[in-house]
């Protein structure tokens, strides 16, 4: 006996979970996949050849020839295509969708928007969709490096932050892009936030003028002259793309 065809709440749900997934994880065993199969009443299988459908459709693995699996290709390219419109309509959908599902309010699964409680009207629910969306930009990020940090390797994820090449405030069509995500150590993203490192378009490490002024100290020898000119360690699914690196090269890097 056949299952019902996907709705499209459980591609969405799916669609949610592959971006959180590397690549590497879309197979049945994966305990994430096996959740939300027993969320949806399928089997794992079906979920992890659902993810695999959405990698048919992702432009970054049709780049690379990898066609996954593309017998459901007409299902999950609406859901592909409404992402890249609208990507923070989406995910936060899809994630008050997946809260419902699991039986956990949203404030129980974000701790963060305990912080929210005074606010109320369009503000509160402005900003409750901002920390949800930020929570799953730094799950889709680290996720894409393995929870390594993409300068010095350090794998611990209390550790680490899904800096955003073009800043979240003045770039709202990319907030959520996986491709304005660099996974950092806190004080690599802090370097980067104020220009004083940067990467190049083959992803090598620039170290500006102004922290090249302290190559004497003891700290610079320590964090920073170890990593000039070397690569990020390599995310798995999305590179940084070289025109957000571009523009950070020429808007906020010291040079």
């Amino acid at each position: 006996m056949t299952q019902n065809r996907w709705t499209r709440e459980e591609l969405i749900l799916s669609f949610n979970l592959y971006l959180k997934l590397p690549f590497g994880k879309l197979h049945s065993g994966t305990p994430q996949i096996i959740h939300l199969a027993s969320l949806l009443g399928r089997t794992a299988g079906s979920v992890a050849m659902r993810l695999n459908n959405f990698a048919s459709v992702d432009p970054y693995h049709q780049n690379r020839g990898i066609k996954g699996l593309d017998g459901g290709k007409k299902q999950v390219q609406p859901i592909w295509d409404e992402f890249i419109e609208h990507k923070e309509d989406l995910i936060f959908e899809s994630e008050q969708i997946l809260a419902i599902r699991e039986q956990k309010p949203l404030e129980v699964k974000f701790p963060e928007l305990h912080e929210l409680e005074n606010l109320t009207g369009d503000t509160k629910i402005r900003e409750v969709k901002t920390r949800v969306n930020q929570n799953v930009f730094r799950q889709m990020v680290l996720a894409n490096y393995q929870n390594r940090c993409a300068v010095t390797g350090i794998n611990l994820p209390e550790l680490l932050v899904a800096s955003h090449i073009l800043p979240w405030s003045s770039h709202e069509k990319e907030r959520l892009n996986p491709e304005n995500g660099i996974c950092l150590s806190p004080l690599y993203d802090k370097a980067f936030d104020k220009g004083l490192i940067g990467f190049n378009v083959r992803f090598e490490m620039q170290i500006s003028s102004r922290l090249e002024e302290k190559r004497r100290e003891p700290f610079y020898s320590q964090w920073f002259e170890p990593w000039k000119g070397k690569s990020l360690v390599g995310p798995q699914k999305y590179l940084p793309r070289k025109e957000f690196l571009e523009w950070h090269g020429e808007e906020v890097f010291r040079k």
